[in-house]
């Protein structure tokens, strides 16, 4: 049996940003020095700019995109059926798939899948057949032949062809044999002599001598003369008749059209009805570059095993990655309020009120008595100093700043140079289009029937904060559609004056903002002096202004 994919997968929410890719990966290391099992990061959207600066900075790959979490035709069991060449008999396809205990074989040609074949297509094949032009109508090979009857080439070309004339059997004397036997037939025949030069006489393009009678040197001079192919076999005319039909390949016989197959990154949720509406029992399986790997069932799909998930830096089911429900979740690392996700069994839940999901990923690291590795520490730092606006935020706790700076001195950083120019990094608007820029850290938000979505940007200076407000303003419209909510909100936030730009669409967003901030808008547009924080200074009023206009 092929191996399962057993890898634990870490990542954070959609639109991931700085700690969401940091932690996962910080935290898929530690987990890879203290357990045997194989952990993973991966990330569940692009990265922004600030996180890539960060990645390259320290050397870090970025993480693999994982757009659905849920169960795929390589998490199940896929059954190594070796494929097998067109050329080979029903007869050896039939015991091919006892031995294996199959009902079905895959037919390849250089590992790429040409067809495949049945026990009830043998069964057809065998049943069904009553033309005796059939054996050379297939172009069955004289190597199947001599296979199939257990026999021994006497004379002719084992790697030639039977292309020609019709199967009989040659029961009665030689006087009538020549009114029945054309050229080109195959013959079955016995030991009588008489018949067997009469075949070769009448031109027959193959004899088969059962019983294992011995062939005189004068007949197979005649047949090499005529070109007459002979093969002797131990079992008895009866037998060869029954079997030879066997001797065909299952070229003549397989699917070949409108074959159904799945690839291994299909979800398997999406094949099952598939699945469902055909007869068939076993599917083939391809790899991403067409190449066959294996073969499915029905079964294998009852024996699923769901993707293993540890998330970090979020709890709410809007905000993880698609498939969510078909995955099994191991661990949740988080650092915000406790939201709408639900598990099917207990989990590890680290859930604390901290500026970031880094700093819980430090104190796990010294729980479990593992030195945290230079550029570990690099990205743990960054995102300490993107989640707390370098403890400027509210959320921002003298933990955080503690673990920051032990952070930094492990990297080799000094804050306030490294903070500026990441922030710097990711307020850059160079080559950026509008929906880059509102959806690189947005976030859905639902409490009840309240819902909408908040997108966020840092920047150091004034002009950089009002460039993106003019790039984000007459996308927001557009912004409101793609996120599919009732209302959007943008934060341009000036870390250094620490005050808020909050853009705004949708319906009654301007009455919520109002209502929240007790604040005047204009154009689309509030002024929040001191507020920086989305988690602990704009989400709050935000739902409770809704919750109050709902009531």
């Amino acid at each position: 049996m092929a191996m399962r994919n057993n890898k634990i997968y870490v990542i954070g929410h959609k639109n991931p940003d700085t700690d969401s890719i940091c932690s996962a990966i910080a935290y898929a290391y530690l987990k890879n020095q203290i357990d045997d099992r194989e952990y993973v990061a991966k990330r569940a959207g692009q990265v922004n700019e600030e996180t890539q600066f960060v990645l390259d900075y320290f050397n870090i790959e970025i993480p693999g995109y994982v757009n659905d979490i849920g169960t795929q035709v390589k998490d199940i069991e896929i059954r190594e059926t070796k494929g097998v060449s067109r050329k080979i008999s029903l007869k050896r396809a039939w015991n091919l798939m006892k031995e294996l205990n199959v009902v079905t074989l895959p037919i390849t040609n250089h590992g790429r899948l040409e067809g495949v074949i049945t026990t009830e297509d043998i069964a057809e094949a065998y049943m069904d057949v009553r033309d005796s032009k059939i054996l050379s109508t297939a172009h069955t090979a004289y190597s199947n032949i001599v296979d199939t009857v257990d026999g021994t080439m006497i004379c002719g070309n084992i790697e030639a062809y039977y292309t020609e004339g019709k199967v009989l059997i040659a029961a009665a004397n030689p006087d009538l044999m020549e009114n029945y036997i054309e050229e080109g037939d195959l013959v079955i025949l016995g030991n009588r002599y008489e018949s067997q030069l009469c075949a070769i006489e009448m031109n027959a393009g193959c004899i088969v001598v059962c019983e294992g009678a011995n062939v005189s040197m004068t007949i197979r001079k005649m047949a090499e003369e005529h070109n007459c192919t002979v093969i002797s076999s131990p079992h008895d005319t009866y037998t060869v008749a029954r079997l030879i039909n066997q001797s065909m390949s299952i070229s003549y016989f397989m699917s070949r059209e409108n074959l159904i197959t799945f690839r291994t990154d299909d979800f398997t949720e999406d094949i099952k009805s598939v699945m469902g509406k055909k007869r068939y029992r076993d599917f083939p399986v391809e790899d991403k570059k067409g190449k066959y790997v294996g073969m499915i069932s029905r079964r294998n799909l009852l024996n699923a095993d769901k993707k293993k998930i540890i998330l970090v830096d979020h709890n709410e089911r809007s905000q993880a990655v698609d498939g969510l429900e078909n995955a099994e979740i191991l661990e949740i690392i988080d650092h915000h309020r406790i939201g709408s996700l639900e598990t099917v069994s207990p989990v590890f839940f680290r859930n604390q009120p901290l500026g970031c999901t880094a700093t819980i990923i430090y104190q796990l690291f010294t729980e479990a008595g593992v030195n945290v590795p230079a550029d570990m520490a690099g990205l743990l730092c960054a995102a300490i100093l993107s989640d707390t606006l370098m403890f400027r935020s509210p959320t921002s706790t003298p933990l955080d700043q503690h673990i920051a700076e032990k952070l930094a001195r492990i990297a080799g950083e000094e804050i306030p140079t490294y903070a500026e120019q990441m922030f710097e990094a990711g307020a850059d608007l160079t080559g950026r289009t509008a929906d880059d820029v509102f959806f690189s850290d947005f976030k859905v938000f639902s409490r009840g029937d309240a819902k909408f979505g908040v997108g966020q940007a840092i920047y150091m200076t004034s002009n950089s904060r009002s460039a993106a407000e003019a790039l984000i303003t007459p996308f927001l419209p557009e912004a409101l559609a793609q996120a599919g909510v009732p209302m959007v909100f943008f934060m341009c936030t000036d870390m250094r004056a620490q005050a808020t730009d909050l853009l705004f669409c949708g319906q009654q967003a301007e009455e919520i903002v109002r209502s929240a901030f007790h604040v005047e808008t204009k154009d689309g547009k509030a002024v929040l002096p001191g507020v920086v924080s989305r988690k602990k200074q704009l989400i709050p009023p935000l739902m409770a202004a809704l919750q109050a206009l709902q009531a």
